[in-house]
């Protein structure tokens, strides 16, 4: 059945979409957009099994006034204005199933939607969605968001192909809260405030699982503030991301920032292939302590992340850091390999102290002036430097190039550091053990290291690795064939080969490897050929293998009839 067109020439006026109240469409079908400019004079309310196709040529414009009033929300004391009400928007959805935006055309805000909180009749949003399942976001282009772009809440199954955001001078590009299940790709993210955020608030009254996320080939900047992000809302927990061949060009605070401020667990979280410039903090880490969230949460923690080939040139004030929130409540099994990363320098020695901290306040400079040019490091355990990693600075820094104060276990091996202009490169203070090894400034002369209260033990290093399977979720017809990158990176020491199995899979199914063994660093692809006679949902785990060490992965592989992501063939509403 084709969507009403009575339900949609009910809400044409003067030219506009004028939609009021609960004006929207009505049913199943394809709503076709022909090249034009299209107005969108008051919130557009969307429903389940209906694809959205903007041809090339298409605009669809917002408007100053006419759109919904915020509506009221009982849990909107735990995060603000703007994340806490949905319907003052130009396209709004609850509830829904197998949405999409598709095509090559625009969606443009045309300066009329806000950045702060809404008037009457004022929206803040082009899309946002609640409690969703099965998006997708292919293609289109969306311009002057106001305070978001896109926000989605509550969501399971996304999946976004070129998506293109431009609201560099506006606000948030995307926030993907309380979603899990997300598979982004090709995207190009400007953001003015949070280009492409991850994050968990109270605005739906519960906690929610966050993660099974894949990010590949992503370019982002952030004018004032972060690029790539976790937070600050963090209400639930978040497993297994990963991200991988990310360029970042800009951002005022973090490039990769990641905090557990409301109780949050933040764990099997990868960084694979990216690369940043023009970034005031390349890498953060922090849990804070404000615990903003309706259950009364307790502190959270980060564990267990990885960042693998990473090269970032700061811009300045906030060195690279690892932060947590006391002894009891450290930062744990954080592995950078081949991390890279040029930082502007040009301070004077400011001695070893821990700078202050304001425990509620998730931002880069919620923490002074950090006593290392390089990484600061403080109350962390597991912290592991390996293949390569290494930090220099553009300007002449009196500062360590690293300062580790109070944990355990962090370990540099094969480190390089640009020599400071004061007496120390590296001070370990309170951490046992620690160990300094194959490691050196950048003319290859040793570093000079400084320990108090800390004792240098290496021994043998295990070695580990980590392993991911991309894409999270696929749906594939029966009798045709299931692919899935398996992604590999060192954790620690040399792995070396990683035998790899398969499970889970479609009875029937003979699954392969395009490379088996694999070697760690290194990727495969597995192919799972889907019997005609199979049906329903498989997680398919796959098991790597090295030496004394085996870590697992899993994704979702539906078999039934696949969505069309473009028009359906049948006769669309054409404007």
């Amino acid at each position: 059945m084709v969507t009403s067109r009575r339900a949609w020439l009910a809400v044409l006026v003067a030219g506009g979409l004028t939609a009021a109240g609960t004006a929207g469409i009505a049913s199943a079908g394809t709503v076709e957009f022909p090249a034009g400019t299209y107005r969108a004079g008051a919130t557009i309310h969307l429903k389940s099994d209906i694809t959205i196709m903007l041809d090339a040529g298409s605009t669809v414009t917002g408007s100053a006034s006419g759109y919904d009033a915020p509506e009221p929300n009982p849990n909107s004391a735990f995060q603000d204005f703007g994340h806490s009400h949905f319907h003052d928007a130009m396209f709004f959805g609850d509830r829904l199933n197998n949405l999409s935006f598709v095509g090559s055309g625009t969606l443009d805000g045309n300066n009329h939607l806000i950045t702060g909180n809404p008037s009457s009749g004022q929206a803040d949003k082009i899309i946002s969605l609640t409690r969703c399942t099965n998006l997708t976001l292919n293609g289109i282009t969306l311009r002057q968001g106001g305070h978001f772009a896109i926000l989605i809440n509550g969501c399971n199954g996304v999946s976004s192909d070129h998506l293109n955001i431009q609201t560099a001078t506006d606000r948030d590009a995307w926030n993907i809260i309380n979603t899990q299940n997300v598979n982004i790709t090709n995207i190009t993210d400007a953001g003015n405030d949070d280009a492409l955020v991850f994050k968990s608030d109270w605005a739906l009254g519960e906690k929610f699982f966050n993660g099974h996320v894949r990010v590949t080939n992503a370019h982002l900047s952030a004018g004032c503030c972060n690029a790539l992000m976790f937070g600050s809302e963090t209400c639930g927990d978040f497993s297994d991301y990963i991200f991988d061949t990310v360029t970042i060009t800009s951002a005022s605070k973090s490039g990769l920032g990641m905090v557990s401020m409301d109780g949050a667990n933040i764990s099997d979280v990868h960084y694979k292939n990216i690369t940043m410039s023009g970034v005031a903090s390349p890498i953060m880490q922090k849990i804070g302590t404000r615990r903003r969230c309706g259950n009364s949460p307790g502190i959270g923690s980060i564990h267990d992340i990885t960042y693998d080939n990473v090269t970032g040139v700061g811009k300045g004030p906030f060195s690279p850091t690892i932060f947590g929130a006391d002894s009891t409540h450290q930062v744990t099994n954080v592995t950078y390999n081949n991390v890279r990363l040029t930082v502007p320098g040009g301070s004077g020695n400011i001695g070893t102290g821990v700078p202050s901290n304001d425990p509620n306040n998730y931002n880069p400079n919620s923490i002074g002036t950090r006593p290392a040019y390089g990484w600061y490091i403080h109350n962390a355990k597991g912290i592991h430097f390996t293949g390569g990693s290494s930090v220099d600075f553009k300007n002449g820094d009196g500062r360590p190039a690293v300062i580790a104060d109070t944990g355990s276990s962090v370990t540099f091996d094969g480190f390089t550091a640009e020599r400071s202009t004061g007496g120390n490169d590296m001070v370990f203070q309170s951490i046992n053990p620690y160990c300094v090894q194959n490691s050196t400034n950048t003319v290859g002369g040793a570093l000079r290291i400084t320990a108090t209260g800390s004792t240098q033990s290496c021994g043998n290093q295990a070695s580990d690795f980590s392993i991911g399977l991309a894409p999270a979720s696929q749906t594939v017809s029966p009798g045709g064939t299931a692919t899935f990158t398996v992604s590999t990176a060192v954790v620690s020491g040399t792995p070396g080969d990683i035998s790899l199995t398969a499970s889970g899979t479609p009875p029937g199914s003979t699954p392969s490897f395009s490379v088996n063994p694999v070697p760690a660093g290194s990727s495969s692809t597995l192919t799972v050929p889907v019997p005609a006679d199979a049906s329903g949902t498989f997680t398919v785990t796959v098991t790597g293998t090295a030496g004394t060490a085996t870590h697992s992965a899993s994704a979702q592989l539906v078999v039934g009839t696949v969505r069309p992501t473009t028009p359906r063939a049948r006769r669309p509403i054409r404007w």
